[in-house]
C-alpha cells in the first residue's frame, strides 16, 4: 500500500494524468531505451509530461549531486524551473546493455553542455549519472563543444573500440606511459573538442606544456565505467584537476582502430557538504 501510495502521489506531483500513465505503460516497451532517455531530456523543454514515467516511480537512484534522490528529487528540479523553463537538445544519443549515455546542450539554470548516463531495468529508468560544464567559445581549431561527427557505424566492434579506449586511458592517463600514445592515433589525424586544446597530438601537446609552465596538473586516477555504441565510446574518469576533486567523461570517436575524435566534460565534484543525496558522483 505505501509504494502505491507514493508513486501516485509522485505522478500527481508532476502532473501526471491516469490517461498519461496509461499512454506511458503501453509506449514503454515499443521504444528502445535510448529514444526514452532522449525523450526523458527533451521534455525538459517541452514540458511533455509522458516521458517521466520512464523512471522508476519507487526506484530510482540519482548521483548528481546537486538533486535529491528518487523520483521526488527530480520532481522538484522541475518545481524550480526558471522563468521561460530549461532547454536540452540532444546532439547524440547511444545505448549500451541496460545503459544510455546521450551528449546534450542545455540551459538548465544557465547554459551547459552536458553528458547524461541512464541505467534501465525492465524498461524503466533505476539510475542516473550526469556531467555538466559551461558552454565555452570554439577550441583554437574552431570547433565547438558539440559539433562533429554524430553517425554511429561499426556496431560489431564495440567492444573492441571500448577495450581501445579503456587500454589508452590506462595506459596514458592513469599510468603516464606518454611515450606509448602514438599507439592510440593514426599520427596527427585527431580532431579536438575539448575548448582549450587545438586539433592533433601536436595540439594535445602543446596545451599539456602550457598547463605545465602554468603549474596546472591534470591527473587520472580510476576509470568508472566505459561505455559504447559501435565507433563512439564514453568513459568516466575520477582525479584532480588543477589540485580539486574531478569527474572526467570523456567521448571518443574511433575509426579504424585509432582514437579519431574527441569530446569532454570535466566537471569539479562539489564538497560532501553540499550534497543533496548520499549515492557518490560515480
Amino acid at each position: 500500500m505505501k509504494k502505491t501510495i507514493l508513486s501516485t502521489t509522485v505522478i500527481l506531483a508532476l502532473g501526471l494524468t491516469a490517461c498519461d500513465a496509461q499512454e506511458v505503460s503501453s509506449q514503454k516497451d515499443e521504444l528502445s531505451n535510448k529514444e526514452k532517455a532522449t525523450a526523458l531530456l527533451v521534455s525538459l523543454e517541452t514540458g511533455d509530461q509522458t516521458p517521466v514515467g520512464y523512471i522508476n516511480p519507487t526506484n530510482y537512484t540519482q548521483h548528481n549531486l546537486g538533486v535529491a534522490d528518487g523520483l521526488e528529487g527530480f520532481g522538484a528540479v522541475l518545481q524550480h524551473a526558471p522563468d521561460g523553463g530549461f532547454k536540452a537538445n540532444v546532439v547524440r544519443s547511444f545505448q549500451d546493455g541496460d545503459y544510455t549515455f546521450s551528449h546534450t546542450v542545455y540551459d538548465f539554470f544557465g547554459p551547459k553542455i552536458g553528458f547524461d548516463i541512464f541505467r534501465f531495468e525492465d524498461g524503466l529508468i533505476v539510475e542516473h549519472w550526469d556531467n555538466l560544464g559551461a558552454i565555452t567559445a570554439p577550441n583554437p581549431s574552431n570547433h565547438t563543444q558539440t559539433d562533429g561527427s554524430t553517425a554511429i557505424k561499426d556496431l560489431e566492434k564495440t567492444e573492441e573500440n571500448k577495450a581501445l579506449v579503456n587500454d589508452f586511458i590506462n595506459t596514458v592517463l592513469i599510468n603516464g606511459n606518454f611515450d606509448k600514445i602514438g599507439n592510440y592515433f593514426d599520427g596527427d589525424n585527431y580532431i579536438q573538442h575539448n575548448s582549450m586544446i587545438g586539433d592533433g597530438l601536436s595540439g594535445l601537446g602543446q596545451a599539456l606544456e602550457e598547463m605545465a609552465k602554468n603549474g596546472v596538473t591534470m591527473v587520472f586516477e580510476k576509470t568508472h565505467l566505459v561505455l559504447g555504441e559501435g565507433n563512439f565510446v564514453l568513459a568516466v574518469s575520477e582525479g584532480t584537476f588543477a589540485g580539486e576533486h574531478t569527474s572526467f567523461y570523456d567521448l571518443f570517436r574511433v575509426e579504424n582502430g585509432k582514437i579519431a575524435e574527441h569530446w569532454d566534460v570535466i566537471e569539479t565534484i562539489a564538497p560532501r557538504a553540499e550534497w543533496k543525496n548520499e549515492n557518490g558522483k560515480f
